[in-house]
């Protein structure tokens, strides 16, 4: 056996692999996977796998062999579906009608945007709009829908159904009815061209919303001007500079960058009007509530209570941020002390660092990527009995050759599933940290097997040297703590149905997971175990962590209350139609949420892109925050390593992914199954999470 030939068998099979750096620091096998440079493929020879190991992705052409075999499969479903028998055999039809087509479209909706190569990229794009017609036709299908009617209408049937199986059915129908199913044929093509309509305007401002503003150089003072982009006679503004020092640039990227653009601000009215329409028309009182059926808060006036309620709590704290940020303001600059919106990021975070000392390079020699990954591990062994282990991909297996292959193995139920980590910055990759389902978790009748997860996580990371490992600053660690969370949310769910599987939750179930886990990345009995310098080992000082925890109470209620602002502007603009402006709108929302004054002759919701995305659910992530905390101090906080708790949690929250009812999920995570009386009832909800608000926030 060749040198070569024996290292690549040593990392195959996963043997003793150790990185010392100078004779201090061990890692292992996953903590060096991920601090030294991908090992490159020596054999040349080696067979094209596909990406995912999808034999016909091996070139951008078989994405159209794929979904030609997608939608044959399609075919045979549909007429199995629609002749079946009312029963469990037509919910399972229905999945995997969902599987098939989720399996091609999920690949292609990640690949058309994470592929360096634009062939590959190009074909993924045509493959999601084949497979998006596909779906919106099915959607529409009568018979289709005839046939899971004949099932939800048939009480004795229903009845003997299980209680997931019963969820997914009632789910699907859901799918249906806000498509206008149940319409006759001319107000249902009304619907689908209603749905048509909002694509292409949905496009069109998500595309504006990031496109720069632009003004003469002459406008702006020739020593800032090097801060922008330079366009000819003209500078280009695409974002707004909050960090920056400089009170003028500040003020000069706010106020260009969210100059109103009269043609975008159009196609947002007409966006918003449309989706009222169509919310009527399917039987809706207004599109919030077509939009949070469903999800724990269950309607735009449970929304708007929560929001005001912890308006309410937050109030005088919010009111101490502004006059700190103030009062700083009025340190750094006397002759110009007032405080505007332009000020809020850039001066919580002066306060931040001039009180605890946080400056992210001191913590960065002790957060390596490889120790952050070990300590993941080690969490996970310790909570659920979880191994992460490293694999090396097969030729065409991935789409960059940084990409890292993870099994995420359970100690006695196996191979759980995997995840694809794409951790490193590359040209043309989105800068956004974020998670993709592959393909979904369930149980296959026609196999008799379960079918794995696959996930990809995303972040933009600074590559290895051959010196120095990847280091995160505190902020980067918690991300990936983060996003963690969504992947595991995903592999340790064990849903029989593919439609629920993992992360297929409500919205604003769907982000308690991650939040969680940015607890255990602020924790020092989690950090304790993992955080040590990439050259000397010396662990991270405790008195470090203790300040980093404090620095996030530092005006914490002022950016949670931005964030309030935020999402009470998301509702009232998908409530009822208003006779006025969405700008006139933004004003009174931004007065009585925020309590900075609203600067003249500016757009803010122009660059709100996530109006598109969660449009009516901006809220989920105060309120899964709200619940994470909850979730936290009842399992977590005593022994963050608890097994049994961990255990717990994952019963009752992560393995159901959408098959339950998410309050029902937390009640049993939270108080572990019971029917007592402490437990919210008839609405107190609300008032339940924002008691449970954490402070930090």
């Amino acid at each position: 056996m060749s040198a070569s030939q024996r290292l690549l068998h040593l990392v195959k099979y996963r043997s003793l692999w150790t990185h010392v750096r100078r004779k201090v620091t061990t890692w292992s096998p996953v903590g060096a996977a991920f601090n030294a440079k991908p090992f490159r493929r020596l054999d040349m020879v080696e067979k094209n796998v596909g990406l995912f190991g999808v034999p016909e992705l091996s070139c951008p052409e078989g994405f159209q062999a794929a979904t030609q075999t997608a939608l044959k499969n399609t075919e045979l479903l549909l007429h199995r579906a629609c002749s079946c028998s009312p029963g469990v055999e037509t919910v399972e039809c229905f999945d995997q009608l969902s599987d098939g087509l989720c399996k091609v479209a999920d690949l292609a909706d990640f690949i058309k945007v994470a592929h360096p190569d634009p062939a590959y990229r190009e074909a993924a794009e045509k493959t999601c709009i084949d497979i998006g017609t596909v779906v919106e036709k099915l959607n529409t299908n009568v018979e289709l829908c005839k046939g899971l009617k004949n099932l939800l209408d048939n009480a004795k049937v229903v009845a003997e159904l299980d209680p997931d199986t019963k969820r997914v059915a009632e789910l699907f129908m859901f799918d249906f009815e806000i498509s206008g199913i149940h319409l006759d044929d001319k107000l249902r093509k009304e619907a689908v061209a209603l749905h048509v309509k909002l694509l292409d305007l949905s496009n069109e401002f998500l595309i504006g919303s990031h496109v720069p503003n632009r003004i003469a150089k002459s406008a702006i003072p020739k020593h800032l001007q090097v801060h922008f982009a330079s366009d000819g006679s003209f500078i280009q503004i695409g974002g707004l500079h909050a960090d920056s020092p400089d009170d003028l640039l500040r003020e000069i990227a706010y106020r260009i960058y969210l100059y109103p653009n009269a043609d975008l601000m159009e196609c947002l009215e007409e966006l918003l009007k449309c989706r009222y329409k169509l919310a009527k028309l399917v039987g809706y009182d207004s599109y919030g509530h077509r939009a949070l059926k469903g999800t724990m808060a269950k309607n735009p006036e449970t929304v708007m209570s929560f929001l005001q309620l912890l308006t309410d709590k937050l109030s005088q704290r919010t009111a101490k941020d502004f006059q700190m940020m103030r009062d700083m303001k009025k340190k750094l600059n006397p002759r110009n002390a007032e405080l505007m919106p332009w000020d809020h990021p850039f001066l919580s975070g002066v306060l931040r660092a001039e009180r605890y000392n946080i400056e992210p390079s001191l913590y960065s020699p002790y957060l390596s990527l490889g120790a952050c990954m070990e300590g993941l591990n080690n969490l996970f062994s310790q909570l659920y009995g979880v191994s992460l282990m490293s694999e090396h991909p097969g030729a065409g297996e991935v789409w960059s050759e940084d990409v890292r292959k993870l099994a995420v193995v359970h100690e006695t139920e196996g191979l759980l599933g995997y995840i694809y980590c794409d951790f490193f910055h590359r040209r043309d990759k989105p800068h956004q940290d974020c998670h993709f389902t592959i393909r979904g978790g369930r149980w296959c009748q026609e196999t008799d097997r379960y079918q794995l997860p696959v996930v990809v996580l995303m972040l933009s990371l600074p590559h290895p040297t051959k010196s120095v490992p990847t280091l995160l600053t505190p902020g980067m660690m918690e991300n990936l703590f983060h996003e963690m969370g969504h992947a595991m949310h995903s592999m340790l769910g064990r849903t029989r149905y593919q439609h629920v599987t993992g992360t297929r939750c409500a919205t604003d179930f769907a982000e308690v997971p991650s939040i969680l886990m940015e607890y255990f990345a602020t924790d020092y009995r989690v950090i304790s175990q993992f955080a040590r310098h990439f050259e000397t080992g010396q662990p991270l000082p405790e008195n470090m962590v203790a300040r980093l925890c404090e620095s996030k109470k530092v005006c914490g209620a002022a950016d949670t209350q931005l964030q309030v602002f935020y999402a009470a502007l998301d509702q009232i603009y998908h409530g009822k139609p208003q006779n006025r402006s969405t700008t006139e709108i933004l004003k009174e929302m931004q007065e009585k949420f925020y309590g900075l004054t609203y600067t003249p002759n500016t757009a803010w919701q122009l660059r709100f892109s996530h109006l598109i995305g969660y449009g009516a659910k901006y809220y989920s992530y105060l309120m899964s925050r709200a619940v994470a905390s909850m979730v936290w101090k009842q399992c977590f906080v005593q022994d963050p390593l608890n097994r049994d708790m961990g255990e717990r949690y994952r019963r009752e929250m992560l393995a159901h992914g959408g098959a339950k009812e998410p309050m029902l999920m937390v009640e049993g995570a939270t108080f572990g199954g019971s029917t007592d009386q402490t437990r919210p009832k008839d609405g107190s909800e609300c008032r339940l999470l924002v008691a449970e608000f954490p402070q930090s926030s």
